[in-house]
């Protein structure tokens, strides 16, 4: 693979099988980066890192929730490349939409919570566990729900608001041993997931519009930055929404 940077640095990308993970997959392999590629499904691991060919990257078959997944990734990172440098904490799911809150079965509140939340602490206990006698960093993905809810998104919401102290918490234990972790917040990346809003997504007003979405690779772009920063330095919360999309002022 030509770069025109080569790097050591040794990623962990969590639901790199598309959207927001693959693209940022993609875009430290590009850079030189070498990279761990977790996510439920090898196939769609396998087509991100065909995506780079000659890229330095490793396939690990990872459901975050598990405990068992969470550690397996991380031993077979050490064991392949001998340490972790970044954890991209991206792995998540938006759960039924729509639900409203008495309808929301307890079921899909702890799927989304367990993927969501639990998830993110244990890949990052995983790489705190890797990281604390070298230094490293951690981004968190949040979204533009850490900071106002959608209708019907009281699971997501709820996550993603408890990622935010999550990341806190992470940063200040982080500083004795030059960890740093910060955080990205996203709105209307163009994903599979985010399709429908292009159609048409429920309001505050209670009414149904199109919502406006950004090029994915432009958020990959702010998480490489982010990512590629010295420790000494750290992007401790980045918003990225799309510039017309409903959230700033009153819609």
């Amino acid at each position: 693979m030509e770069t025109s940077e080569r790097r050591s640095d040794i990623a962990v990308v969590t639901g790199a099988g598309s959207g927001i993970g693959r693209a940022v997959a993609v875009e430290l392999l590009r850079a030189g980066w070498s990279v761990a590629l977790a996510g439920r499904r090898v196939e769609t691991l396998q087509e991100t890192a065909a995506l780079v060919p000659g890229g330095a990257c490793l396939a690990v078959r990872t459901d975050v929730s598990r405990e068992h997944d969470v550690s397996a990734l991380f031993a077979a990172v050490v064991e392949r490349f001998g340490r972790v440098d970044l954890l991209f904490n991206n792995a998540g799911t938006f759960g039924p939409g729509g639900v409203p809150v008495e309808e929301l079965a307890y079921d899909a509140w702890r799927h989304v919570v367990d993927t969501n939340l639990n998830g993110a602490f244990l890949c990052a206990r995983a790489a705190y566990r890797q990281m604390k006698p070298q230094g490293g960093r951690i981004i968190n993905n949040g979204s533009i729900s850490a900071h106002a809810p959608r209708p019907h998104s009281v699971a997501y919401t709820a996550t993603k608001h408890a990622l935010t102290g999550l990341t806190k918490s992470l940063s200040l234990d982080g500083r004795p041993y030059r960890i740093a972790v910060g955080q990205i917040d996203i709105g209307n990346a163009a994903t599979d997931m985010t399709r429908a809003m292009q159609t048409g997504a429920l309001q505050a007003n209670g009414e149904t519009a199109p919502e406006p979405v950004m090029d994915v690779a432009d958020v990959a772009r702010t998480v490489r930055h982010m990512a590629e920063l010295p420790l000494e330095a750290n992007v401790q919360f980045a918003t990225v929404p799309a510039t017309t999309m409903p959230y700033v002022g009153r819609g």
